[in-house]
C-alpha cells in the first residue's frame, strides 16, 4: 500500500507543502501572504498541474483556510487515497524533544510554552500543526524538531557562563536549523563518507543563518543559542549581540520588551544594516553603499564564525555551504572563501560560479562544496519512521 505524507513548514504568512506518495514527491508548492494578499503556487509532478494564482481573501484569512482551500488541489494527485500522516517543521523542542514525536494536546501544550523562545516560529508552526489537525483528522500528526540534531553536543557547547540553576531550567544553547544539518549529513554519508566522517562544517545560508561544527554526524557546535537570533547576521534578526545592548535599550532608551523584540528579531540583519532590504539579490544589486557596507559585514561574520567552527573541530576539512544564499550566491561564496586561505581553502572560480557540487581547486587543503538542502525530505523520512509505530487517531 502507498503511504502517502504531506509535510508542512507554516511561517507567519506562509505555507510550503509537499506531498509525498512513498518517497516520491507527488506535488509542492507554498502560499504567500496569509491574512494580506493570498497567493499560491503549485506544482504537480503526477499530475502536470501548475498554479499560480491569487486566493481570495477568505481562502487566505489564516492557515486553516489556506489549508482547506489546499484539500481539492490535491484530489487529482490523491486519486482516492488518503493522507496517512501531516509531518511538520517545529523550530523549538526545548529540553525534552530531541526526537519526532505524535503530536497529543499535551505536546502542543507543551509547545506552546516555548513560543518566547522562537517567537518567529513557534506560534506559526502550532497554527499549521492545528490546522492539519482540522484538515485531515484521521491522519497521524508528526512534530520534526530543528532543535534537535544538536541535544547531544558537548555540555562546553549547551551552557552559558550563567548560575547553575537557570541552566537547569532550561536555559541552554539549542541549536537550530538541524534538519537541513541532518539531511546534509545523510548526503555526505553515502556520496562522501569521507567528509561525513571528517572535521566538517556545514553553513545553512538563508533569511535565517547558522553554521554547524560536525564530525561523524554529530552537533559538536552551533552558531545559534537559545535562539534564533544569535551567532550569524539574518535577512531581519541581528545575530550576536552584547547582552548590555539589550539592557541599554531597556533602560536608557525606555523601550518595552515587545519593541525590543520587534527590533532584533524583524528590523534588524542585513534590512536593519542597509536600510534597503532583507533580500541579498536586492543588495547585491544595489549601487547604495550601505548595501555594500551591509555585504561586507555578512561576509566578515561568515569569516569569523567558520574559523570558530573550525577551532571547535581543531581544524578543518570539508565546508559546506547550503541554503538559498548559500546554494545560489556565488559571490558571496567566492569573497568568504578568499578570506579563509590560511585554512588552506581555495576554490575554482569557474566551478563556483557554476554552483558544481565541488568547487574547491585540486590544490585546496579544505574541500568546498555546495549541496541543496532538503529538509522537507528529512521530515518525510522521520514521519514515515514513526508511522509504522504510532496509534491512528480515531
Amino acid at each position: 500500500m502507498t503511504e502517502t505524507i504531506l509535510v508542512l513548514n507554516s511561517g507567519s504568512s506562509s505555507i510550503k507543502f509537499t506531498l509525498f506518495a512513498d518517497d516520491a514527491v507527488m506535488l509542492d508548492g507554498q502560499v504567500q501572504g496569509l491574512g494580506a494578499t493570498p497567493h499560491i503556487t503549485l506544482k504537480s509532478r503526477t499530475t502536470g498541474q501548475t498554479i499560480d494564482r491569487g486566493l481570495t481573501e477568505s481562502e487566505g484569512a489564516s492557515h486553516t483556510a489556506a489549508i482547506a482551500a489546499l484539500l481539492p488541489l490535491f484530489e487529482d494527485d490523491l486519486n482516492g487515497r488518503s493522507v496517512s500522516a501531516v509531518g511538520h517543521r517545529v523550530v523549538h523542542g526545548g529540553v525534552d524533544h530531541s526526537e519526532p514525536l505524535q503530536i497529543t494536546e499535551d505536546v502542543l501544550d507543551d509547545l506552546r510554552t516555548l513560543v518566547p523562545l522562537a517567537p518567529l516560529h513557534q506560534p506559526h508552526n502550532i497554527a499549521g500543526i492545528e490546522a492539519a489537525q482540522t484538515a485531515f483528522p484521521e491522519a497521524a500528526q508528526i512534530a520534526c524538531f530543528d532543535t534537535a540534531f544538536h541535544r547531544n553536543h558537548p555540555w562546553v557547547n549547551d551552557t552559558f557562563a550563567l548560575p547553575r540553576p537557570l541552566y537547569d531550567e532550561g536555559v541552554r544553547r539549542y541549536g537550530f536549523h538541524g534538519l537541513s544539518y541532518e539531511y546534509i549529513c545523510s548526503y555526505l554519508n553515502r556520496a562522501h563518507p569521507s567528509a561525513y566522517s571528517g572535521r566538517l562544517v556545514v553553513a545553512h545560508l538563508g533569511n535565517g543563518a547558522s553554521m554547524c561544527a560536525i564530525r561523524d554526524g554529530q552537533s559538536i557546535g552551533s552558531t545559534m543559542g537559545f535562539t534564533a537570533l544569535d551567532g550569524l547576521p539574518m535577512g531581519t534578526r541581528c545575530g550576536q549581540l552584547d547582552p548590555g545592548v539589550v539592557l541599554y535599550l531597556l533602560t536608557t532608551k525606555g523601550m518595552t520588551p515587545d519593541e525590543v523584540s520587534d527590533l532584533l528579531y524583524k528590523q534588524s540583519g542585513l534590512k536593519g544594516l542597509s536600510g534597503i532590504s532583507q533580500d541579498m539579490r536586492t543588495l547585491s544589486e544595489s549601487q547604495d553603499p550601505k548595501a555594500a557596507e551591509a555585504i561586507d559585514y555578512y561576509v566578515f561574520r561568515l569569516k569569523r564564525e567558520i574559523g570558530a567552527m573550525a577551532a571547535v573541530l581543531e581544524g578543518l576539512d570539508t565546508l559546506v555551504f547550503t541554503g538559498g544564499i548559500g546554494e545560489n550566491a556565488a559571490g558571496i561564496r567566492e569573497r568568504v572563501c578568499a578570506k579563509l586561505a590560511w585554512l588552506g581553502v581555495d576554490i575554482d572560480t569557474d566551478k563556483n560560479c557554476a554552483a558544481a557540487e565541488t568547487i574547491s581547486s585540486p590544490s585546496s587543503r579544505v574541500t568546498v562544496m555546495v549541496i541543496p538542502t532538503n529538509e522537507e525530505e528529512m521530515i518525510r523520512r522521520h514521519t514515515s519512521k514513526l508511522l509504522s509505530t504510532v496509534p491512528v487517531p480515531a
